[in-house]
């Protein structure tokens, strides 16, 4: 897997806790996920004030740095604050430092890597790596409100030319224009996406095909957020993760069966995220706890396909 996306250190403050200078960023997050399964390959620019320790952290795993440029300067840093509901936030302080001036070089031995995710840095950026990985097999692209209000142009361009996308419900609304969320959908998938994934937070995710499949999975209920930041990154990076584990055809096509799987899988990654600020809990988080979640989601959302009337009478249920 290849990953091109912001290394930052975060600030960030809840109603209950705040913490400060934390490891953040999308390749991040993505990075730490995506490393309980397999290779991650990192395209990044940290500046020289970057805590070594994270380094030190993702030597430890399976993260290849050969991509992660250290440039004299300061770190790209973000500040912000979460509502009560968890589910908005205020973004208070953006400093980029040498993220201002981020151009992704992707070093050769990573060019023929077959899965790519392009996390949510700016549409001009996402169209440098994608010129440099021709023979990608599968292009995953996430992007966010502020590229589709200031660069939606060349957002479009980039979302041409990659086989998954990765939204908010609300992104889908703002890009598309449309209030219904599968009307705007099959507006995106005019435009030669083969899935678009829909990214609902707490209420779990959507996964509609260009192929008319439609597939909800559910999402890990939580006692307890500490902080969601990150939750989407660290999806794309189960979702990748999953995927990398799995042999796809001869043509380099993954079964949908495996991709509702790999939505299963990113789902749980991002809830394990929640439970702690920063990667906190990627950390210590193991394989045997994705997989005791995984089940547990399998026992809440299987029902019988039987459905039985109010005569009490039992049939299949129509397919």
């Amino acid at each position: 897997m290849l990953v091109v996306g912001s290394v930052a250190l975060d600030t960030v403050e809840t109603p209950f806790a705040r913490k400060e200078e934390a490891l953040g960023g999308a390749a991040s997050y993505f990075s730490t996920a995506a490393s309980l399964y397999n290779q991650v390959n990192l395209v990044a620019v940290v500046g020289s004030d970057f805590p070594r320790e994270h380094l030190d952290f993702w030597r430890s795993r399976p993260v290849n740095l050969a991509g992660l440029q250290v440039q004299e300067g300061k770190t790209f840093r973000w500040v912000a604050r979460y509502h009560m509901d968890m589910n908005a936030r205020d973004t208070l302080d953006t400093q980029l430092g040498v993220y201002a001036g981020f151009h992704a070089d992707i070093p050769e031995e990573y060019r023929r890597l077959p899965l790519l995710f392009l996390a949510n840095i700016q549409p001009e950026l996402q169209m440098e790596v994608l010129e440099q990985m021709p023979g990608a097999c599968l292009t995953v692209l996430d992007t966010m409100e502020l590229w589709i209000m200031t660069t939606r142009a060349q957002l479009t361009e980039v979302i041409k030319r990659v086989d998954i996308l990765l939204m908010s419900e609300e992104e889908v609304r703002q890009y598309t224009g449309q209030a219904s969320i599968v009307v705007g959908v099959r507006q995106l998938l005019t435009m030669g996406l083969k899935y678009v994934i829909v990214k609902q937070g707490s209420y779990g995710a959507l996964l509609f095909g260009a192929d008319g499949t439609y597939f909800s999975a559910p999402s890990y209920p939580l006692e307890e957020v500490i902080d969601p930041t990150g939750a989407g990154d660290a999806f794309a990076g189960g979702f990748l993760g999953y995927l990398s584990t799995v042999q796809p055809d001869l043509d380099g096509r993954y079964s949908i069966e495996d991709i509702k799987c790999a939505v299963v899988h990113g789902n749980i990654i991002g809830s394990f995220v929640c439970e702690d600020f920063s990667i906190g809990r990627l950390r210590t988080l193991t394989m045997d706890d994705i997989v005791t979640r995984y089940h547990a989601l399998v026992d809440c959302s299987h029902f019988d396909p039987r459905w039985r009337n109010s005569m009490g009478m039992q049939s299949l249920a129509p397919r």
